[in-house]
């Protein structure tokens, strides 16, 4: 394993990912205030743990960056407001964040893969969650009635 990655490369998408969570945060916290209907209580609950764990995964990020010597971006990544605030509209947006995220994650292993531990576990580590959000997001998106026995 060598440590020959593209360092500005890698702290150009660590920034990337720092701007997508810190948008997550304000994305979740607009969702947990958009519900409404007889199941928002738990749905609120679990948007603002999405906010919390989107601000923990900012942190993470950011200690890598500076770990790296690099300095945190003070951007926040695209919020798009469709104005479609139904439970099923905003969880296909967060869908499609989550997606986003993978793809941010994916690219920074793609980057260091054999080439920082540190790095490519961190990823891996990212992957890992962002992808069973989506299957999280995907199942509350199903309907029970299309289930097969």
């Amino acid at each position: 394993m060598s440590n020959s990655y593209d360092k500005s490369a890698v702290l150009a998408v660590l920034d990337e990912i720092l701007e997508l969570e810190l948008a997550g945060v304000i994305r979740y916290t607009h969702y947990s205030l958009m519900i409404f209907g007889n199941s928002r209580i738990p749905i609120v609950k679990w948007f603002k743990e999405q906010a919390l764990e989107s601000l923990d995964h900012a942190h993470r990020v950011g200690e890598l960056i500076t770990h790296l010597d690099g300095h945190p971006s003070l951007g926040i990544g695209a919020l798009l407001e469709t104005h479609k605030h139904s439970i099923v509209d905003i969880l296909r947006e967060s869908l499609e964040h989550e997606k986003g995220g993978v793809n941010c994650y994916k690219k920074l292993h793609d980057l260091v893969k054999d080439k920082s531990i540190l790095l490519e576990e961190y990823a891996r580590q990212m992957i890992v969650e962002e992808e069973m959000h989506i299957g999280e997001v995907a199942k509350m998106l199903r309907n029970p009635a299309d289930m097969k026995d």
